[in-house]
């Protein structure tokens, strides 16, 4: 697995988080125009704290035929997989040693829009979800945080063409978002690649 061998835990404890560098910027650029061109975005209403709201970003589910996705309130039902995505799924799978049968993307037009703290635990994902996180676009900050005591917080830089890899206990015991930022204005999509089991 190239990806863990030329890359150091991110993390202090009870978990694991791999950076990678895995398209370069002339890849990167064709890969965000293309899916903010191809891929059906939408914005759903989600659950939070007993109120709905419309999530503050755009999103999209690809998987292989049958599977399912829900969170805060939403089941989302797959679109086929298009061949742009294969070919940065397949790219994913073989830097990181890992087969992922689904993609959650979003699609973050400009600083405004944002991801709150959460862990990718669903039971969809099994006990240790593995999330494999591609990134085109603007570069935003990715956030990690201790989820019991709120504390040893982490902030990395999420660049053009850059790949994150979550495993091991990592959805246990941290949480992660995306906060919102004035200093950007321009759109991110992310993908966020997984394997899931039922």
């Amino acid at each position: 697995m190239a990806l863990l061998e030329s890359t150091d835990n991110i993390l202090p404890y009870k978990g694991e988080v791999f950076m990678h560098t895995l398209f370069n910027s002339n890849e990167s650029d064709l890969y965000f125009e293309s899916l903010s061109n191809e891929v059906p975005w939408r914005q759903d209403p989600i659950k939070l704290f007993g109120k709905v709201a419309l999530q503050p970003r755009l999103t999209a589910w690809y998987a292989d035929k049958g599977k399912t996705y829900s969170y805060s309130g939403i089941t989302m039902q797959a679109n086929e997989w298009t061949e742009t995505l294969l070919r940065i799924k397949s790219k994913v799978e073989e830097i990181t040693g890992y087969l992922f049968n689904s993609a959650l993307l979003n699609y973050y037009r400009n600083g405004n829009d944002s991801m709150g703290w959460h862990r990718d635990n669903e039971k969809e994902l099994g006990v240790h979800p593995i999330i494999a996180s591609v990134s085109f676009g603007a570069t935003r900050t990715f956030k990690l945080r201790d989820y019991q005591s709120k504390k040893a917080t982490i902030s990395i830089d999420l660049k053009h063409g850059s790949l994150i890899l979550m495993k091991g206990e990592t959805q246990h015991f941290w949480e992660h978002s995306i906060p919102k930022t004035k200093k950007v204005q321009a759109g991110r999509i992310n993908m966020t690649f997984r394997f899931v089991r039922l």
